[in-house]
Parts: C-alpha cells; structure tokens; sequence
C-alpha cells in the first residue's frame, strides 16, 4: 500500500478478516475522499472487478427497498457474501440520509455475511454518487460476491447506474402505465430485467403484457445483444424471487461468457475517475473562495469582472492539485 494509505493498512486488514467496525470505519472514510483516502480507494481497487454489480431502480412506489430484503435472502440460499449500497434521498436541511432502506433490511443485523450501507444522494442528479462508486470498489475488494446498489428512483437522472453495475433492474408496479411511458425515454430504456413486482394486485398482468410487447418490439432495453427479461413479483408475498435470482445468474453468465464484465468494471472506473476529479476540484474550488472572500464579495457588489474572477478560481483551484 502507498505511503499516503498506509495508515488505513491495519483497517483493511481487519475488514478483509470479516471486522465488521472496521469496514463500517472504511467505509466512512471514503464516502468523504480526499487526496489521501483517494490513495486508499486505489489500493482497494486494484484489488476489485471480480464482484457482480446489480443495480436496482425503477418508479418511485414500487418496492424497491423491499424487493431488495428477498433478493438478499434468495442470494445467500446460494452461498454468496452480499453487500447493499442503498442510496436514499437527502434531508433538505442536513444533506444526510435518510436512511429508509436500512431500517427496511433489519432482518439481516445478526448475518456477517451481510452488509448494508445508506448514503444520500446529497443532490446529485445522476443517481450515484462519489461515495457510492467508491464503496462498490471497496466491497468488491473485500470480497463481497454480489453487490446490490439501489438508487432514488427519480426518473431519466437514473441513467448514471449504466455506468457501474453489471445487471439492471428497473422495477416497476401494477397500474403505473402513465410512468412507464414518461419513463421510456430515461431510466425504462437500461434495464436488462424488468421486474413488475406486487403482482398479486389485478392489473399485475396488464403491466406484465404491456412491458413484454415492449421489449419485443425493441422500445426498451440497454441493446447489448441481450434480450430483457421480465419478471412478476411479489416482495411482500415473497413469490417470484426464486425466479428473479435465476434471471439475474442468467444475465451474469451471459455478460462474463460474451467477455462484458471487464468492460462494466473499465466503465465505473472512468466514472470514478470523473466523479473524483469534480470532487478534488470543487473542494480546492471551495477553499480558495474563502480565502479570497472579501475581493468576490467587492467584485459581486461591482456586478464587473465576474468572468475574470470566476476564471481566475479556476486556474487557482486546477495550481493547488499540481
């Protein structure tokens, strides 16, 4: 490990030996990134691309965070290590999470073999956050097999999901007709399984009919060569799951015969890189602004050189990371 993480060596050991307060501890520490735990993010990503990434959205209402609790249960049937990157809508007033999700899975507390993490979206639009890559990276590392990342589900901002998970499901529920057409050009358009869960209410056939002829004619769906699957569910019932999971191995087979896992991993990646690049330049960004608050607040009164100063952040933001 770098100089600049080795502090953060004997909690990665202790995480990698199944310490849960020492993962929860990292965890922490990447969800607010520096220079120096960029070095640590690194490290654990050098570590990572063996995990499937499964990304789960869709219309808000349709029981996402509850499907979420089955799925859990159905994969560790099957023997894997799962973690849960639950992203939840930010108060308006601290920026924190709210942390719905979590206190939706309480029934996994006593499995060490089950981690779940909330993080607000912090008013991101694009549905994934810095912190939410890097915690894909970290649990990827640590060698959780199946990592579930579950977003807002505000809509075509979701498109970000694209970007780092292996598998998509876009969940949607019986009735919601109207949504699924204003969604079509957005978040509907990405999904490699969709899922009309609460399907024990009437029109759950309907719905099920309506987004099959879709995927037929070609309106929905990420293109890959894969044809979406749909699947009906119901979370609170607890049927379909068993066939959602076999859905999901299926895609997961498919993308590592036809060699496109390593390309979802390159795709996060350049993602990460992106995401990491805003935040180092917005905090350099944010300490200049301070340091130079009285000539911004002189400019503004002026209402002049607004672009020279705005520029002249720029240049002295992009000096401070050389």
């Amino acid at each position: 490990m770098s100089k600049l993480a080795d502090k953060y060596a004997s909690l990665v050991e202790r995480a990698v030996k199944g310490d849960l307060r020492a993962l929860g501890r990292l965890l922490s520490v990447l969800e607010n990134i520096d220079i120096e735990s960029a070095q640590l993010l690194e490290e654990l990503a050098s570590k990572a691309g063996r995990a499937h990434v499964i990304g789960v959205t869709g219309i808000p209402g349709a029981g996402k965070s509850t499907l979420i609790g089955k799925l859990i249960s159905g994969l560790r049937k099957r023997g894997y290590k799962v973690a849960v990157v639950a992203i939840d809508p930010s108060s308006p007033l601290t920026s924190g999470a709210l942390m719905g999700d979590r206190l939706r899975m309480q029934e996994f507390v006593g499995d060490r073999d089950v981690f779940i993490r909330s993080l607000s979206t912090r008013g991101l639009k694009g549905g994934l956050s810095l912190a939410a890559i890097a915690l894909i990276e970290a649990f990827d590392a640590l060698g959780y097999d199946k990592i579930i990342v579950e977003t807002v589900g505000v809509g075509q901002a979701e498109v970000d999901i694209m970007n780092a998970a292996h598998t998509i499901l876009v969940l949607t529920m019986p009735g919601a007709g109207d949504d699924i057409q204003a969604l079509k050009a957005g978040v509907m358009e990405i999904g490699d399984i969709y899922v009309v869960n609460k399907a024990d209410k009437p029109e759950a056939t309907k719905t099920y009919e309506y987004i099959t002829f879709a995927v037929e004619k070609g309106d929905i769906g990420p293109g890959t060569g894969w044809i979406p699957k749909v699947v009906k569910t119901s979370a609170v019932m607890g049927t379909g799951i068993d066939e959602l999971v076999d859905v999901i191995e299926e895609h997961w087979n498919y993308m590592k015969e036809n060699k496109l896992d390593a390309s979802k991993v390159i795709a996060r990646r350049k993602l990460l890189i992106a995401l990491l690049a805003e935040n180092l330049l917005r905090k350099a960004l944010e300490k200049s602004i301070e340091a130079n608050s009285e000539e911004l607040d002189e400019a503004a009164r002026r209402a002049s050189d607004l672009v020279e100063k705005a520029l002249w952040l720029s240049r002295g933001a992009c000096s401070t990371l050389q």
